[in-house]
């Protein structure tokens, strides 16, 4: 007889994701409780399982940045750099930065954001606050003077700066003739690797937490500004939607017609990994059935085996659209006003080089959130009305990771189509040339 499975088992075994938005529903309907009964703060000792949240997540940011990005840029093979890798790559970094403008327009027409506390003085005293709004001194802060001191101040865009630039000085060194110096290269590289895992390991024992942690911020929330809240997140979504079908419609749909493939033939065999994406919510889960359509449409394995699992990992256009929205959500709701110019062209920055080191598992869009206000100077500190709307953002993020994963994977695709065109990299048989 089958041995029934204990709670705590049978709570890890259940979708993560599922469990962070029965967390978001408990802490709503709570909060709603206690607004109706007069009560809007929760006792410290209950309050302090939110702040734990806020904090484990500012634990991970800077060293996820690194071990990611140092292993997605060296990961790039410098024998394909030259011939595929630079048009592959290029085309990603622009599909994803126009994902982050779309977001950012669908943000400043449907405008979803609730009065969540009324614009009041978070405790970070730093926080709202931007660098120089000269593009020139904005440029030249990107480079570190020292990297000790970006790691500890959490110089975001500063440590991607480095990270890259490691990352790929890595991956030519792995491939050196000196024996030494590729074998000490490799043995960096594995150091690396294993941090990524590391982080990842403990980003999947902090999202088993989340729930916990998002019930309490959500009831925080709500205890505060009542149901009206719910509207906000709605419209969050509405927006994410809206924002996931005008990239495929305008970027995609614009690039297949420059490039000169034909649309429906291209849309008609990316139908089946765009279902598989929305379902599993992964893009590497979806990989291969990614690369049996690129198959299909007649492209070239030497550029799809290279572009897809790199696409995987850099490519995140729905991602880009959905940290878009959501950034400007968080800054409306806490600070009651829209972001500048110069933020929304550092998110653009930060969202489209951060999306090199974003795992393509479940859930990494939400803790790209974080690293993104991280770099803009709004952290998402314990004790924040900026921790109680993130914690909205990751409550129905089950919902709009649906949309993104699914979005990306199509993005995925495109490029390579578009990459292989150009490179009249097409089989004769090819139903789209």
């Amino acid at each position: 007889m089958e041995q029934k499975k204990s709670f705590f088992r049978a709570y890890l075994d259940f979708n993560v994701l599922y469990k962070i938005l029965i967390g978001l529903i408990i802490g709503a309907i709570a909060g709603i409780i206690l607004a109706a009964s007069g009560v809007t703060a929760l006792p410290a000792w209950i309050s302090m399982f939110g702040t734990i949240f806020t904090r484990l997540l500012k634990m991970i940011i800077i060293p996820m940045i690194v071990g990611s990005l140092v292993v997605g840029a060296s990961s790039v093979s410098p024998a394909n750099v030259g011939k595929i890798g630079i048009r592959v790559i290029i085309i990603y970094l622009a599909t994803s930065a126009c994902g982050v403008i779309i977001g950012l327009i669908m943000a400043n027409i449907f405008r979803p954001h609730a009065a969540l506390a009324a614009v009041e003085a978070l405790a970070s005293g730093a926080a709202g606050k931007t660098g120089s709004s000269d593009p020139w001194s904005v440029i030249t802060n990107i480079i570190p003077t020292s990297v000790l001191t970006s790691l500890v101040n959490e110089t975001v865009l500063q440590v991607i700066f480095f990270a890259l630039v490691f990352g790929l000085c890595l991956s030519f060194l792995k491939i050196s003739k000196d024996e030494r110096i590729a074998s000490a290269a490799k043995t960096m590289y594995q150091i690396f690797d294993c941090l990524a895992e590391v982080m990842m390991m403990i980003v999947r024992g902090i999202m088993q937490y989340a729930p916990i942690g998002v019930a309490v911020l959500i009831a925080e929330v709500f205890a505060k500004n009542g149901a009206k809240v719910a509207g906000a997140l709605v419209m969050v979504t509405i927006a994410c939607f809206i924002g996931y079908a005008l990239h495929i419609i305008v970027v995609y749909g614009g690039l297949l017609k420059i490039y000169k493939i034909k649309v429906g033939k291209f849309f008609k065999e990316a139908r089946t990994p765009f279902i598989t994406a929305f379902v599993t919510r992964s893009s590497n889960g979806t990989l291969p059935t990614t690369m049996t359509a690129a198959e299909n449409l007649g492209i070239d394995k030497e550029v799809y085996a290279f572009s897809l699992p790199l696409g995987a990992t850099i490519n995140m256009d729905g991602t880009a659209i959905y940290q878009g929205v959501c950034a400007f959500f968080l800054v409306m709701s806490c600070y009651g006003r829209g972001l500048a110019i110069g933020e929304m062209g550092m998110i653009v920055l930060l969202a489209t080089l951060a999306s090199i080191g974003t795992a393509g598992v479940p859930g990494a869009g939400a803790i790209m959130l974080a690293m993104v206000m991280q770099g803009i100077g709004m952290p998402i500190a314990e004790g924040t009305v900026l921790a109680g709307a993130y914690a909205m953002i990751l409550g129905i993020d089950a919902i709009l990771d649906m949309g993104r994963t699914a979005l990306n994977v199509t993005g995925d695709l495109t490029c390579t189509a578009c990459v292989a065109k150009q490179m009249k990299m097409l089989r004769e048989d090819s139903p789209i040339k």
